[in-house]
């Protein structure tokens, strides 16, 4: 739920709303399998009525097939508050983003199925842009969150990256953008800045990854939008602590591995050339650590009731990543050594050539090594002290690594993983970006569901990876058009039409775009 709805004094999260104004009949039938009568709430704010409806569609009395509503409330609003609306996008007919298996809830009304998340009713306003905060706020968006894009009139700039069917909609906008709704607005213009506090004072989360010094020039810091909202959880992803001499300084993915040791340690396991590691490994990583500590703040809140600012810097999280594996005889003062994880930094530690092609085989405990012995018929190694205990191979882990790489060379891909397979050793296959997509556990777990995408047509799409056995998960939105739900996003914070007009005329947002396909 959006927030608890007190009968008798009509409070939405602690707020008290007077009895007068536009005012929408919820019903919420919380508690009636104990046999209590439903209760009427009276909400009288367009904004906080769409929430509720949003969180929990199924609630809503309806009479004669249409909600009751009361006078200002058009029935499109009603519409556009689903999620699963032909309006935004039906995924429950194509494969699935999940499985359903304990994913739905079914509502002891209709019968209908109701999809929940763990972060449903959670209210998120996305202010990042490229790829380490949308990462973040997309996976709060798969996690239930209602996450509003805010973006330049411009658009976010991945939105050009790759190819494309139609401008704005390239590969990487598309898989780091689903569950979230798009408005677009001049934030350097004073109504677009009024505008945005709009939404942040209804806010739970705001995200944003430009520096902080960028934000105060916005005058959107913290100490402005926390007098505003002090519940408000302000995750800010960025750079450098701001405790240090970096703070101001800009950062990008390639500038955090380089300075966190990564192309040293590759160019130490290769052929001496410093190079970057071909993801955007950083981004992903801090995006990651953002979300943790979003969902650790908001359990702080439930506890105290208080927001709080959040920072959560790339150079620090990197250099705690890195240096975790490799900090070595570092940790010791004075050092025992000059760091470095010997089996990470082995030349030989790379997938196995075999007779026909590659493989991805790592023999580690006690275990795994005496049945690799008895399924190559390698009593000989069984024997030799560098192989036969885990210090040993420790030790002598480029020797351990040599060896192997000779063995694998003597059969076929296919007879490698079977004999491996059959003897318990940890084995797959070395995939390119093609063959990945036809991996058989993959395909069998539905993880890149083609999906039918309201303008782009059919387009690939990832299933979300983590799953609950009581808060499922269903990523109901692909990823929007700019500014697709701008006048939807206005409307539920109370601006009427012609104060929306006045914005688009004013050249502080767009007119929403056609979302039908060609």
């Amino acid at each position: 739920m959006v927030g608890s709805i007190d009968p008798r004094c009509e409070t939405v999260r602690g707020t008290h709303w007077p009895k007068k104004g536009r005012e929408a009949v919820w019903s919420s039938r919380r508690g009636n399998h104990l046999g209590q009568r439903s209760k009427t709430h009276r909400i009288n704010r367009p904004d906080i009525w769409m929430q509720a409806i949003r969180s929990d569609p199924e609630e809503l009395l309806w009479h004669g097939g249409r909600p009751h509503m009361g006078p200002g409330v058009r029935r499109d609003d009603v519409q556009h508050a689903y999620t699963h609306t032909p309006g935004t996008l039906d995924l429950r007919n194509a494969l699935p983003l999940l499985g359903f298996t304990n994913s739905v809830a079914e509502s002891p009304r209709t019968g209908s199925k109701q999809i929940m998340g763990p972060l449903e009713g959670v209210k998120v306003i996305d202010m990042t842009t490229v790829l380490m905060g949308p990462y973040a706020t997309q996976m709060l968006g798969d996690y239930g969150a209602d996450v509003i894009k805010v973006e330049s009139l411009d658009g976010d700039v991945t939105r050009l990256i790759g190819p494309t069917r139609h401008p704005g909609m390239g590969p990487v906008f598309l898989n780091t953008n689903r569950s979230k709704r798009s408005i677009c607005l001049d934030l350097k213009k004073p109504a677009g800045r009024d505008a945005v506090l709009r939404l942040i004072a209804s806010a739970d989360v705001l995200v944003y990854n430009v520096r902080p010094q960028a934000m105060a020039r916005l005058q959107l810091g913290y100490d402005v939008v926390s007098k505003i909202n002090p519940r408000l959880i302000y995750a800010g992803v960025f750079g450098f602590g701001q405790d240090g001499p970096y703070a101001a300084k800009p950062a990008y993915d390639d500038l955090i591995q380089g300075a966190t040791a990564l192309p040293a340690l590759m160019a130490q396991t290769s052929d001496g050339v410093p190079r970057y590691v071909p993801n955007a490994l950083v981004d992903r990583i801090v995006g990651l650590t953002a979300v943790g500590a979003i969902c650790a703040s908001l359990v702080h809140r439930d506890r105290t009731g208080r927001g709080q600012r959040v920072d959560i810097p790339m150079f620090e999280t990197m250099a705690g990543f890195v240096m975790g594996d490799h900090m070595g005889g570092l940790t010791y003062e004075p050092p025992l050594d000059k760091g470095g994880y010997a089996r990470h930094l082995s030349r030989d530690r790379r997938p196995y050539k075999t007779s026909d092609g590659y493989i991805c085989v790592i023999v580690y405990n006690d275990k795994q090594w005496e049945n690799f012995f008895k399924a190559t018929g390698r009593d000989d190694l069984r024997r030799d002290p560098r192989f036969a205990t885990f210090a040993g191979r420790a030790v002598n882990i480029d020797a351990v690594y040599a060896e192997l790489a000779r063995i694998f060379e003597t059969r076929t891909t296919a007879e490698w993983t079977e004999l491996l397979d059959k003897a318990d050793v940890p084995v797959m296959p070395m995939h390119d970006l093609e063959s990945i997509l036809q991996d058989p556990h993959l395909v069998a777990t539905s993880f890149f569901p083609v999906v039918n995408h309201p303008t782009e047509g059919p387009i690939r799409n990832m299933k979300v990876s983590a799953s609950w056995s009581e808060t499922a998960i269903e990523p109901m939105r692909l990823a929007p058009r700019l500014n697709e739900h701008g006048a939807e996003i206005l409307r539920e914070a109370g601006f009427s039409a012609d104060e929306i007009a006045a914005l688009v005329r004013d050249g502080v947002t767009r007119s929403s775009p056609d979302t039908r396909g060609d």
